[in-house]
Formats: structure tokens, C-alpha cells, sequence
């Protein structure tokens, strides 16, 4: 009997030991190079239309633990002259000081502060609010990003990927109050964020 038990307490030492350890936070690096990760934009133009874009070169990664996802974290640097909305003309002029002003603040950041679970969304994927510091324009200003838990697992090419989407919208003038003024309906800037991390060794 007492050999039994010995044993039964060994097993679930043993177990536990693992399930700690396959619990713990995990570092992955954003695949930006197999362009599994995005950074879109959408704004109103005068209020008739909007127009969408994205940024084409960002570097990131992030921490994260399935157990205990209100210990995940992110970090995201991106390059502001590769803002791309399919008209070169445009592109430049969002560029300009007008704008992003990307001479004088070639990078935009965003570093997470906190995570807070908020349950589960329609297909079951669980949800958090992302709080970070978002620095653009020169300007540092908090913001929440909703965001989603897509799924995890092993690749084809033996690495283990974890992925996300999330949604953000902020007041451009809050950043760069004095760019070029579409009226109020041309403000706010909405962010749409999807990405695949490889875990590192």
C-alpha cells in the first residue's frame, strides 16, 4: 500500500513538474520575414470614404503563457516611412510633415503594460484588453488594444507558433496636433494588427 502511494505521489510530482513547465512563459519572435504579421490602418477621408494602408517593416516580439495569459506581454517597433496605402502619391504626402513627418520620427513603438482577460468571443477564442504606451509622433499616450487569442501549435518546418489579431483606434491630433486638418471625421485612426510569433530556443 504504502509503495502504491509512494508511487502515485511520484507520478504526480512528475507531472505537475511538467505541466509547470510546459505553463511557463514562452519568448516568441513576430514572423515579419514570412509575412505572417500586419500592421493596417483605416481613416475617413472627409467623411465620403476611407482610405486603408499599412505599414510594411516592423520588428516585435512577445512573451506568452497559456496558463496565466495576464503575464503576456509584447514590444513593437515600426518603421514609419513604410506607410503604403497603393498611391505613391498619397504615401508621400502622409510621409510629409504634413503627417507622420517620418524625417523627423523615423519609428513609432508600442510596449505593452498590462494584460487583462475578458473572457471569450463568439467562436470561443479567448479575449484580453492589451494596455501599452503607444509613442508616435514624437508623443507618448496610453491605449488598449482588443485583443484575441487565435490559436497555437507546431509548424511545418519544425518551430512552434503562436498567433493574435487586435483592434485600436486613436485621435490623430492627440499625437501630431498640428498635422494637416481633414475636419473631424478624418481624426480618428483605426488600427488592425495580425501577427504569428515563432517560438525561440
Amino acid at each position: 500500500m504504502l509503495k502504491n502511494t509512494l508511487a502515485a505521489l511520484a507520478i504526480g510530482t512528475a507531472l505537475l513538474a511538467v505541466g509547470q513547465a510546459t505553463a511557463a512563459p514562452v519568448n516568441y519572435k513576430i514572423d515579419k520575414a514570412g509575412q505572417h504579421a500586419f500592421v493596417d490602418f483605416k481613416i475617413s477621408h472627409l467623411g465620403y470614404s476611407f482610405i486603408t494602408g499599412t505599414f510594411k517593416d516592423f520588428d516585435g516580439s512577445f512573451v506568452w503563457d497559456a496558463a496565466k495569459p495576464e503575464n503576456a506581454s509584447i514590444e513593437v517597433t515600426l518603421q514609419t516611412a513604410s506607410v503604403f496605402t497603393n498611391q505613391a502619391e498619397r504615401d508621400k504626402h502622409i510621409s510629409s510633415k504634413d503627417f507622420l513627418d517620418v524625417a523627423t520620427y523615423p519609428t513609432a513603438t508600442f510596449k505593452s503594460t498590462s494584460v487583462k482577460p475578458t473572457g471569450k468571443n463568439a467562436d470561443g477564442k479567448e479575449t484580453a484588453d492589451v494596455a501599452g504606451d503607444l509613442t508616435l509622433h514624437g508623443v507618448t499616450k496610453p491605449v488598449v488594444i482588443k485583443a484575441t487569442f487565435l490559436g497555437e501549435g507546431k509548424d511545418p518546418w519544425g518551430g512552434y507558433r503562436a498567433g493574435f489579431e487586435g483592434t485600436t483606434s486613436i485621435n490623430r491630433k492627440d499625437f501630431a496636433p498640428k498635422s494637416m486638418d481633414l475636419g473631424p471625421q478624418s481624426d480618428t485612426v483605426t488600427f488592425y494588427f495580425t501577427f504569428e510569433g515563432v517560438q525561440q530556443k
